[in-house]
């Protein structure tokens, strides 16, 4: 074995020494996250196991709620670290979280996967079997916390992502499992109120509080987004050309150039976009990659000039709109919660923790 010498001290700024932490940084956060995750699907299971138990208790020996008061009260006493965990609020909510999901095994793996207290407010605020599944889906994949499954519901995120009639032409532009996917990824409208911005302001305003918030945006565009760059530019045949903003997608293995428009949508923006996805198909796409996608989004826009417009392209171009504050489109303000009623059951399911 070679001999250490103590005279031999390391310098923290050499390479080798900065890959060693570098990977005992990543080996350490992989870990938490993982102790993390097995915690959350070990107390999941452990709810379920209540729920199980209170349900088959009461049918088996007729108890009313006085079971769960006084179980309750006992496990308060027996694990007074837990108080909250135990109240007879949290029984209740294992008992109702079993009840809605023991029926469905598809989503039972799903529920297990993710914290007791995104299960809370996806089991209180969502009762549409199939907007519950998406949200719970969501909080999976994206790792979506507490506060951000609240904002996304609030803007009605399931509404805009699936319900939507989106306007794009990927079915006749790409084949039908990317088509699938990329129709999978847009929204119909996109909420930009992240950005402070609540009234028109002119198109760089925007681009550059996205640039500056960039994480908020990704997320709002959904899983698999990779920032490129904002005014990206394209050289080509001596000349510069600049999109809005660049990203690649991940899951469609491709670039999505997003331009924007604050004003209402009109038909020659279908073409320059149509434009920079030559721009970018011919000088920026790798050879493994596929055909880029172009996003117009607009403060407004009129269906049936959109239809047209895209009517014979040749390139994948949707466009949607985006909202700036909180006011959603007309078809999609009666189905968000109540705001009063929303911080309420916030509050309650605080307490419930």
């Amino acid at each position: 074995m070679k001999e250490i010498s103590k005279e031999n001290l390391v310098n923290p700024s050499d390479k080798q020494y900065l890959q060693l932490l570098f990977e005992a940084t990543r080996k350490i956060t992989s870990t938490r996250i993982q102790v993390a995750k097995a915690a959350s699907k070990s107390q999941c299971e452990l709810y379920w196991w209540f729920g199980e138990q209170i349900v088959a208790a009461q049918e088996k020996h007729g108890w009313g709620k006085s079971v769960v008061e006084q179980l309750s009260k006992d496990l308060r006493q027996r694990f007074p670290e837990s108080t909250q965990g135990f109240s007879s609020r949290n029984l209740w909510e294992m008992r109702k979280f079993y009840i809605e999901y023991k029926d469905l095994p598809i989503l039972q793996q799903v529920v297990a996967e993710i914290p007791w207290g995104q299960n809370l407010v996806i089991l209180n605020k969502i009762k549409e079997p199939a907007a519950r599944r998406y949200y719970l889906e969501m909080t999976r994949s994206q790792g979506w916390t507490r506060s951000t499954l609240v904002l996304q519901i609030n803007s009605s995120a399931y509404e805009r992502h699936v319900l939507a009639q989106k306007q794009h032409n990927f079915a006749q532009t790409l084949p039908q499992h990317l088509a699938e996917q990329a129709n999978d990824t847009m929204k119909d409208v996109y909420m930009l109120d992240t950005l402070g911005l609540t009234s028109p302001v002119l198109e760089a305003e925007i681009e550059n509080r996205m640039v500056a918030r960039i994480k908020t945006v990704m997320l709002e565009l959904g899983y698999g987004f990779t920032f490129m760059g904002n005014q990206y530019r394209v050289l080509a045949n001596n000349k510069e050309y600049f999109i809005d903003l660049l990203f690649y997608n991940r899951k469609l293995q491709c670039l999505v150039a997003l331009e924007l428009k604050k004003g209402k949508f009109e038909p020659e923006y279908a073409g320059k976009m149509n434009f920079y996805l030559n721009l970018l198909d011919d000088f920026v796409r790798e050879p493994h990659e596929n055909p880029s996608i172009g996003i117009i989004l607009c403060s407004e826009r009129d269906r049936f000039e959109v239809e047209y417009a895209l009517r014979g392209s040749k390139n994948p171009v949707g466009v949607s709109e985006f909202q700036l504050s909180k006011s959603l489109p007309k078809e999609l303000v009666n189905k968000l919660p109540n705001p009063r009623e929303l911080e309420e059951e916030l509050l309650r399911d605080l307490e419930a923790m």
